[in-house]
């Protein structure tokens, strides 16, 4: 296997419209940013791949605008995926893997906030006999997690309060957070409900924003930077899509990817000191730590997470990029990140990251 990292990366802020941009708009700084922090001409990058839904496009090969930015001419490699852009990080990985090339580039645009109503589009995902003809709204599913969660004991209403409050506490140092801020946990109880036992904080709030990670091979990345941000291992697996065939306070999908991972990399998921978990719900934190074995020496979120801006498609490599800059600036020697699509953790990507031995 060739040793792959993670040498640059970059975001936009999370807005909570940027519909009068076209993806280029967004897309193209971030892009040079990236490059630019680690002084590397866009021809050198051998692959790009992203990742983005169409759905929330409202239209067909809504990607293609992107290409704009990225740059076809001369033509490149370029690929796509249809989902979270964790996932095409994941191909990004593969391809260099197989030794076409030594540099890729992987990008995620996610803009929620296109389609005037997402009730409309998040049940198109579920089963399209029984459950999307019911059309629950986007957080309902979510909600059944959360209630199951919460009966089993795993989490409380207070638990997820903390949970919330933590994290828009720690987005006061991310200024790409969509929110931030301090919050008193007993004025968060006091909220309505949308889906109990889930109120409006407990929910990510989508946005829109776009982020760019860098991927290189071997002595390529350490001539690129001074501490790469190793990928040590990484692997995905998938539950069943329909929800009512699960255990929700389980996610046995997540478990098998962090423990397939943690074979290649030598090293756990407790390890860790920092854990970048996309969570869409607050309560799904614990569930999510616990089939991780993670522990009180592991930081969950340190920069806020998805509760403080979800941009739809990108939220997942948002967490590769938060985990890996913690490790290339030194913040952290070994670090996860995860990345979840679909309904209620159904699918679930694990990355574990270290840097070289501090000499």
């Amino acid at each position: 296997m060739r040793e792959v990292a993670v040498v640059a990366s970059a975001q936009s802020p999370c807005l909570a419209a940027n519909r009068r941009d076209d993806m280029a708009g967004i897309l193209l700084p971030v892009i040079r940013e990236a490059l630019a922090s680690i002084e590397l001409p866009r021809d050198r990058v051998d692959f790009v791949v992203s990742g983005s839904h169409d759905f929330h496009e409202g239209r067909t090969f809504a990607y293609i605008d992107s290409l704009d930015a990225v740059g076809a001419w001369p033509p490149i490699s370029e690929s796509h995926v249809e989902m979270d852009a964790a996932w095409a990080f994941y191909e990004a990985w593969a391809w260099l893997q197989l030794g076409h090339g030594d540099i890729a580039l992987v990008y995620g645009i996610g803009r929620g906030s296109l389609p005037s109503d997402l009730d409309q589009v998040v049940p198109t995902q579920l089963d399209p006999y029984l459950l999307t003809p019911l059309r629950p709204h986007q957080d309902a599913i979510g909600g059944l997690q959360a209630c199951a969660l919460r009966q089993a004991g795993i989490v409380s209403e207070r638990r997820m309060a903390e949970i919330v409050a933590r994290s828009l506490a720690d987005a006061r140092s991310n200024p790409h957070a969509q929110i931030s801020g301090e919050h008193d946990i007993d004025e968060l109880l006091t909220k309505p409900y949308v889906a109990s036992p889930l109120r409006a904080h407990d929910i990510a709030p989508v946005g829109d924003a776009s982020a760019v990670v860098v991927l290189a091979a071997g002595d390529v990345a350490r001539s690129l930077t001074d501490r790469p941000a190793w990928v040590r291992g990484i692997d995905h697996r998938m539950d069943t899509h329909y929800p009512g065939s699960r255990d929700l306070t389980r996610s046995p999908s997540a478990q098998r990817a962090a423990a397939e991972a943690a074979k290649s990399a030598g090293f756990t998921a407790a390890d860790t000191d920092l854990a970048e978990l996309h969570i869409e719900y607050s309560a799904q934190e614990p569930l999510l730590a616990r089939e991780f074995g993670l522990g009180p020496t592991t930081a969950i979120n340190p920069s806020g997470g998805p509760l403080a801006g979800r941009p739809t498609t990108a939220t997942g490599l948002l967490r590769l990029a938060e985990a890996a800059r913690a490790v290339r600036t030194g913040r952290a020697d070994r670090a996860l990140a995860h990345a979840t699509n679909g309904q209620a953790l159904q699918q679930n990507l694990v990355c574990l990251l270290e840097g070289d031995a501090r000499g």
